[in-house]
C-alpha cells in the first residue's frame, strides 16, 4: 500500500463490483454506489487485467459480487435476530455501512489510518454522506491491536456482532489470522464471522490462482496465508466457534443461480460463516 492511497487490491475489487452491476447477467449483488466510489478508471484496464483469460476474470468477478451479496444476507439474519453491530474488518473501500438500510445498526469500519483518510475524501467527492450509524476505526497494526482500535471506537463488547471480513486473511499472516478469528470468538455476546481464504497454491497450469498471487505481490500485496477446509474448521471450532459453514465458490454462485465452470475445491476461493451461537 502507497502512502495517502487505498490498497492496489482494494482498488481493484471495488473496480469489479462496479463492473459487475453492468457487465454480468444476471446480477448476483445491486451496489448503486460502487461506480462512483470505484471512480471514472472502473472500467478501465489495469496491471491485473493482462493478459487474463476472460473466462476467469469473470468468474472472479462474480464470487466478489456474490461474497458481498453473501455478508449482506449474513448481516439482515443476524439483525432479524436482535444484533445491532457490525464491524467491516480491512473495509477499504466497501460501501456496506452507506447501502444500509437496518435502523439501529452501528456499522465500524476498521482500516489502515491512510486508507481511511483516502476513503474519506474519495465519499466528499462523490457525494456519498457518511451516516450517523458509521464510526471509523483507525487501526495502524504496527502500533495498535484491533482490540484496542475498535475498543477505541466503541464496540460494544455485550451486544451481538457481525464481522465482516472481505479479501483480506490471504494477506495477512497465519498469526494474524488467528489472532483476529480468536478476537471474534471472544466477543462477549454472540458473534458471527464471514470471510474468505484460498487453498494452498498447486502447480497445475490450470490453476490461475498462482497467476493472480504473482500480480498481487508486484504490487507489494503478497499472499501470506493458505488453508485447507478441514485446517479452517478445527482452527475455528478450537477458537470457540460453534458453527461453521464453507462454500466454494462454484457452490456459492449456484446458489444464486448463476453457473460457472466447474473447478475442483482446491483451485477456487472458499467463503465461510462461522458464529458462536
Amino acid at each position: 500500500m502507497r502512502v495517502g492511497e487505498p490498497s492496489s487490491t482494494a482498488m481493484a475489487v471495488a473496480r469489479a463490483r462496479a463492473q459487475h452491476q453492468v457487465v454480468d447477467e444476471p446480477p448476483v449483488f445491486s451496489d448503486p454506489l460502487a461506480s462512483r466510489i470505484a471512480g471514472e478508471s472502473a472500467f478501465g484496464a489495469t496491471e491485473f487485467d493482462r493478459g487474463v483469460d476472460e473466462d476467469l476474470a469473470r468468474r472472479r468477478r462474480l464470487f466478489i459480487a456474490a461474497r458481498s451479496r453473501f455478508a449482506d444476507d449474513v448481516v439482515a439474519a443476524a439483525v432479524a435476530r436482535g444484533a445491532r453491530q457490525v464491524v467491516v474488518l480491512g473495509a477499504g473501500l466497501d460501501t456496506s455501512a452507506y447501502r444500509n438500510p437496518h435502523e439501529n445498526v452501528r456499522f465500524f469500519e476498521v482500516d489502515h489510518p491512510d486508507t481511511q483518510e483516502w476513503k474519506r475524501r474519495r465519499l466528499a467527492e462523490t457525494g456519498i454522506a457518511i451516516p450517523p450509524s458509521l464510526t471509523f476505526a483507525p487501526v495502524d497494526f504496527e502500533q495498535s491491536t484491533l482490540a484496542a482500535g475498535l475498543a477505541a471506537a466503541g464496540l460494544d463488547r455485550t451486544g451481538d456482532a457481525v464481522f465482516v471480513w472481505l479479501g483480506v486473511a490471504v494477506y495477512l499472516t497465519r498469526t494474524s489470522v488467528d489472532d483476529t478469528l480468536r478476537y471474534i470468538a471472544g466477543h462477549g455476546a454472540a458473534a458471527e464471522v464471514v470471510f474468505d481464504y484460498v487453498y494452498p497454491l498447486s502447480d497445475a497450469a490450470a490453476d490461475g490462482r498462482r497467476a493472480r498471487a504473482d500480480r498481487v505481490a508486484a504490487v507489494g500485496e503478497p499472499w501470506l496465508s493458505f488453508f485447507t477446509a478441514e485446517e479452517i474448521r478445527s482452527a475455528l471450532l478450537s477458537f470457540g466457534f460453534t458453527r461453521v459453514e464453507d462454500h466454494t465458490a462454484t457452490e456459492l454462485l449456484g446458489g444464486y443461480g448463476v453457473e460457472t465452470t466447474a473447478q475442483p475445491v482446491d483451485s477456487v476461493p472458499h467463503l465461510v460463516h462461522a458464529s458462536t451461537v
